[in-house]
């Protein structure tokens, strides 16, 4: 069995975590495995927008205990290094969007994994869990920058220090993930977020995603002049003619992602 399945249709690359027996835990094969199908979607012009789910009961279980326990296990230091930081800055640095659809539970690395993504959205059944302080570890995968900067300082200290679960819809309502979404509609919406993006200006939003990520570290002015840098860039792709002609038009536009 694929520790991945990975599909492109209508523009939009699935990426399926696929280890349901053991809560699609990371191993190295599922981490390598990502990675190259992050830098597939990076390369392959025929995607225009990521969709990262998973199969059974869990989205991501985190870590594969099994692995690291194993007498011939390589040092965490080596896992945390070759296996998620890779996968976290090909999250980022890809300028397409990625979709995460949350179909259960979200737990340490996992949870980092989904709040790495652009667009998360989570079955309202799912939960999210910051486990590492259960085992005496440290939240890693982006995990320590991400959530301060998402739901502020105190509350992201809290869930990572005590370990609690949280719910999809309190996921939400405190800004960790976009939407919670009904258990019965969960494939359908969140695929048709995928695929309504996968028809937009890919271009545009790349740049938009590049700028996003810069506003970590920028000061006001020196984000103001790379927002300068990329509306030019934006403003010479053959999607911003195509929108401002359908406008013009009065009609729906095209874009091809060029």
């Amino acid at each position: 069995m694929k520790s991945i399945l990975f599909s492109i249709e209508n523009n939009v690359a699935k990426i399926t975590l696929n280890r349901p027996k053991v809560y699609n835990s990371i191993n190295r094969e599922m981490a390598l495995a990502l990675q190259e199908h992050l830098d597939e979607a990076a390369t392959n012009d025929e995607i225009r927008a990521v969709y990262l789910t998973a199969t059974g009961k869990a989205f991501c279980a985190g870590q594969d205990l099994a692995e690291v326990i194993a007498p011939d296990a390589p040092p965490l230091s080596k896992i945390v290094k070759e296996h998620y930081n890779p996968i976290i800055l090909k999250i980022r640095q890809l300028e397409k969007p990625v979709v995460c659809a949350v179909n259960g539970v979200a737990a340490g690395a996992g949870a980092n994994l989904a709040m790495a993504c652009d667009i998360t959205m989570a079955k309202e059944s799912a939960t999210f869990i910051q486990a590492f302080s259960k085992i005496g570890l440290i939240p890693d995968s982006a995990g320590t920058f991400f959530l301060p900067r998402i739901i502020g300082l105190q509350k992201a200290a809290a869930l990572q220090m005590l370990g609690d679960k949280v719910s999809a819809k309190d996921a939400e309502a405190m800004g960790m993930i976009y939407k919670a979404v009904p258990n019965e509609t969960f494939e359908e919406e969140t695929l048709k977020i995928a695929n309504r993006l996968a028809k937009m200006p890919t271009k545009g939003l790349g740049l938009t995603k590049r700028l996003l990520n810069q506003t970590y570290s920028n000061t006001l002015e020196e984000q103001l002049v790379q927002e300068g840098i990329c509306q030019m860039t934006a403003s010479e792709t053959a999607d911003y003619k195509e929108g401002v002609s359908a406008f013009l038009e009065k009609r729906k536009p095209t874009f091809t992602g060029k």
